[in-house]
């Protein structure tokens, strides 16, 4: 399996708008109809990848405990379906249900949302303001899948309570890893 690094997009990056499918629903979403009133994850995942497997108990977990609190959480899928089949809409929809998802789970077909976002690897996290300023991006926590570490959420978690709680956030935020995004021969 593929350890592709995030490419950590410069804090203070105000969060691109972007309209896309939400698998689940079926309709389509964009970024200003799902962002919270305390701050946004922006999550780039899929359905096939170790670490996004790995990693599912708990986003699913924090969403639950966050959107609460004013923070929302959406998913995004930016891979090639042609050569990854099982990262197509309607196994998208069926992952989102069986994995209990709170949140949406969209489709960015062209892959123009990820190019946006600057996002490099599966999953990727983007902790955005109530303004849609970035304020953190990176793993989620140190554990990996076969690495024996518990997973936590630890890393997101504090930056997204200090979010709520006013703090200040550190800067220094370790990059996410995962399977590189599937890009599209041609994008």
């Amino acid at each position: 399996m593929a350890r592709t690094e995030s490419k950590m997009l410069a804090l203070g990056t105000v969060a691109p708008e972007f309209s896309l499918l939400d698998t689940v629903s079926k309709k389509t979403m964009n970024l200003h109809s799902l962002n919270g009133s305390k701050g946004t994850v922006i999550m780039f995942i899929c359905n096939h990848c170790p670490f996004v497997i790995h990693v599912n108990p708990e986003i699913t977990k924090m969403a639950l405990e966050y959107q609460k609190q004013g923070v929302h959480f959406i998913a995004i899928s930016s891979n090639d379906v042609e050569k990854y089949p099982e990262d197509d809409p309607q196994f998208m929809r069926i992952k989102a249900k069986a994995e209990n998802y709170t949140f949406p789970y969209l489709y960015d077909e062209d892959q123009s949302v990820a190019k946006k976002y600057d996002a490099a690897c599966t999953p990727d996290f983007f902790l955005f303001d109530e303004g849609l300023k970035l304020v953190y991006r990176g793993q989620l926590d140190d554990s990996r899948p076969g690495n024996g570490l518990p997973l936590t959420g630890k890393d997101l978690r504090d930056a997204i309570e200090k979010l709520i709680k006013g703090e200040e956030i550190n800067p220094v935020q370790k990059p996410s890893i995962g399977c590189n995004i599937k890009w599209k021969s041609n994008a």
